[in-house]
Parts: structure tokens; C-alpha cells; sequence
């Protein structure tokens, strides 16, 4: 007797097709967090809380190290920073009623903290490539359910770092684009209200009417070009896991991730943005918390003449210290889950269309 087309069973290569007097076929092997067969998001999303539940040491302390290091960094930088521009400003603060501050003192305030804002974005950013380099070793081994320590872990994410970074970068740019219109237009439309009010003496006059144009105008092109980095930055989202599972280069990362994606698109999309929420949200409630805790010694300082400055900076102190292990806690306990999900979504789009269940079966020990 013949089967019918497209019977269940046939298309992962487990057993015969069942009815017809058959018995059912069996499960996919599962050595390890996630089964061996294309999954469902639901799938994914419990295979990326197993991973954590199973290697949350290795995880947690690569990403402490790494977001623990770059807060160090910014703290430093900021006291670099504020050492060398004290003198600005004590004089900008004890300014005579009615005088014009120095331009030189306030340029000063602007270099430095800029400069302390570029470096702690730089650290975010080789934090951030340091988790996504560590994440995908993790997850390798997860899916084979083999046992994994830190050092292992820091050693091959430390080796793999420059590639992963590479990727990371290249793929950012795309979403940094629609925000360079925007914050272009936004400067702009000051420069030109600004340029307005010193050519009227400080009368209150209505901006250029050419500014307003060039501001709407990339005001829209931002827009605009905000589809495109969304589809660009799905379709390398992947490239992590492949620079380090396959030690591709960066290029050759971007290359592959947009072949895994392609015909996913959408699939994937919904995958990362539910993974992006639920991290959002779990990030928002836990900062709440640190919030609650960090006013509440200020709560209980009393603001008047009595109060002794040393009393209101240890408490403001206090409060900027649980701000700060509360961000850098938050940070490093969500950072490595979106990773996760992203490296189990590479394993399903390649058991999908490159059938590599039986490879890591093999790989497992499992028939």
C-alpha cells in the first residue's frame, strides 16, 4: 500500500511515515538543551532559559567581567574628566551677576565629557562584542549537552573577539543610520534658531525658513531609511554565532548570517524582537527595583539649613553607587539571553536547510 504525499515522519528522516498500521516516529534526539529538528519559537525560547539555567557560571562571569571592566573604564574617564576641568567650574559657578561665562570654559566642559562619553561607548561596545563572543562557545555546547567551564569559555570568546567584533560593528551601522539623519536635522534646526537669535540681539524672531526644510527633510530621509537598517540588521543577525562557531572572518560572517536568513526573514525578525521585548521588560522591572533602593537614602536626609553638605554627598554617593551595581547587575544577568536566542536560531536555520541534525547527533553520541 502506498503512503500519502507529504505524510509526518518523512521530512526530518526519523522512521517511516505512520497511519496505515505504522507505529508513530520517534522524537528527535535531544543530548542536549533543544531538540535535534527544526524548532518553533517556543522551542528556542526554552532551550535559551536551559542553557542559562545549566551554564549560568561561565555566562554571568564573562558578562560581569566584561561590564564590570567597561564601568571602570567610564568611571575612570569621568574622573580624568572632571579633574581636569574642576577649575572651569568653580569660575562658571561663582560668576558675577550679569557676566558672560568664557567660551574656553565651557569648551573645556564639552571636551571633556565628550570624551568620557566616547569611552564609555567604546567599552559598551567591546563589552558587548566580549558577551556576543562568549554566548555562541556556550551554546555549542548546550546543544550537545557537554559540560563547559569559564576559562574554556573566556579562551575561545577571547580568541574569536576580533571577528566577532568586526561583525558587530558593520552590522551596527546599519541602525545607526536612520539616528545620524535625525541627529544631524536636529543640529541643524538649532544651529539655524541660534544663528536667529544672535542676529536679532536676542529678540524672540521664527527660525529660517530654509533650516526648517533641511530639518524636515531629514527628518523624513531618517524615517525613511528605518526599514532598512531593521532589514539589515536581521539579516546579520547571525553573524556572531558564525564567527564563532565556523572562525569566520567578519565579512565572510555577514555574508553567511544573510544566507541562513534568507527566506527567514520574517520568522526571524519576530523572534529577535519577542526576545528583545522580553529582555526590555525584565530590565525595566529590575532597575525599578535598584531605583526604589537607591532613593531611599535620600529619602530620609532632611534638605534644610541644618543639613551638613558632607551628610547630603554621602548620601547622594550612596545612591549613585546602588544606581551603578544595579546597572552593571541588570546588565550582566540579561546581556548573554538575546545571544542565546540568536545562536539557537542559527542552529535551527542550518538543521533547516543544510540537515545538520544528524552531524551534531553524531557529534552528541546519540543515533
Amino acid at each position: 500500500m502506498t503512503h500519502p504525499s507529504g505524510q509526518p515522519g518523512y521530512e526530518h528522516g526519523y522512521g517511516h511515515g505512520y497511519g496505515y498500521g505504522y507505529p508513530p516516529p520517534p522524537p528527535p534526539p535531544k543530548p542536549g538543551v533543544i531538540p535535534l529538528a527544526p524548532m518553533t519559537f517556543g522551542q528556542i525560547l526554552t532551550g535559551a532559559f536551559s542553557a542559562f539555567g545549566r551554564y549560568w557560571k561561565p555566562l554571568l562571569g564573562v558578562a560581569g567581567i566584561a561590564y564590570a571592566g567597561a564601568t571602570a573604564l567610564v568611571v575612570g574617564a569621568l574622573l580624568i574628566g572632571w579633574s581636569a576641568v574642576s577649575d572651569n567650574v568653580d569660575r562658571l559657578s561663582n560668576l558675577p551677576h550679569g557676566q558672560e561665562p568664557d567660551v574656553a570654559d565651557i569648551q573645556g566642559l564639552f571636551v571633556a565629557f565628550g570624551c568620557a562619553w566616547l569611552t564609555g561607548a567604546v567599552a559598551l561596545v567591546l563589552a558587548n562584542a566580549l558577551v556576543y563572543a562568549a554566548v555562541p562557545v556556550v551554546a555549542q555546547e548546550a546543544v550537545l549537552g557537554r559540560p563547559v567551564g569559564f576559562g574554556a569559555v573566556w579562551r575561545r570568546a577571547w580568541s574569536r573577539l576580533g571577528a566577532v567584533l568586526s561583525s558587530v560593528l558593520l552590522s551596527m551601522l546599519a541602525m545607526f543610520v536612520p539616528a545620524l539623519f535625525f541627529l544631524v536635522g536636529g543640529g541643524v534646526m538649532l544651529f539655524g534658531m541660534v544663528a536667529r537669535l544672535d542676529a536679532s540681539d536676542g529678540e524672540h524672531v521664527a527660525p529660517d525658513s530654509g533650516f526648517v526644510v533641511a530639518f524636515l527633510l531629514l527628518v523624513l530621509v531618517g524615517m525613511a531609511t528605518i526599514p532598512v537598517g531593521l532589514w539589515l540588521w536581521v539579516k546579520f543577525a547571525l553573524a556572531p554565532s558564525v564567527a564563532v562557531i565556523e572562525g569566520a572572518a567578519a565579512m565572510a560572517s555577514l555574508r553567511r548570517s544573510a544566507a541562513l536568513v534568507r527566506g527567514s526573514w520574517w520568522r526571524i525578525f519576530g523572534c529577535m524582537i519577542a526576545a528583545g521585548a522580553m529582555v526590555a521588560v525584565a530590565s525595566w522591572a529590575i532597575q525599578q527595583v535598584f531605583s526604589l533602593l537607591a532613593w531611599f537614602p535620600m529619602a530620609t536626609m532632611p534638605f534644610d539649613a541644618e543639613a551638613a553638605p558632607t551628610e547630603v554627598l554621602t548620601s547622594m554617593s550612596v545612591m549613585l553607587a546602588v544606581l551603578l551595581v544595579g546597572s552593571i547587575a541588570c546588565q550582566a544577568v540579561l546581556a548573554p539571553f538575546q545571544p542565546l536566542v540568536s545562536t539557537l536560531l542559527y542552529v535551527d536555520q542550518r538543521i533547516r536547510k543544510e540537515n545538520l541534525a544528524p552531524t551534531l547527533a553524531r557529534a552528541a553520541g546519540v543515533a
